[in-house]
């Protein structure tokens, strides 16, 4: 798995949150996506990493700016259940 956090200018409050998501979810093969408009991220978990132009396209038809992309192997977070597990 790859966490690629966007950095994104632009969202101002919760409503550009759920549009900087739905446009996410709906042109790229991602498993998760969480945004921040306090923090000016959007914080995406896929397989593989997002193609930076098309972030930047996509985003920027909605209106907001892509400040900046960086991509790095995600963390595997391990839950309470794991941890009983012993995994």
């Amino acid at each position: 798995m790859v966490q690629t956090t966007v950095g994104i200018d632009g969202m101002m409050c919760g409503m550009c949150e759920a549009h900087v998501n739905d446009c996410i979810r709906a042109n790229f093969d991602i498993k998760s996506v969480t945004s921040s408009h306090k923090k000016g991220e959007a914080v995406l978990l896929s397989d593989k990493a997002p193609e930076v132009s098309r972030l930047r396209e996509v985003l920027g038809n909605l209106g907001y700016t892509v400040t900046s992309v960086h991509s790095e192997e995600a963390k595997e977070k391990k839950g309470f259940f794991a941890r009983l597990m012993g995994k």
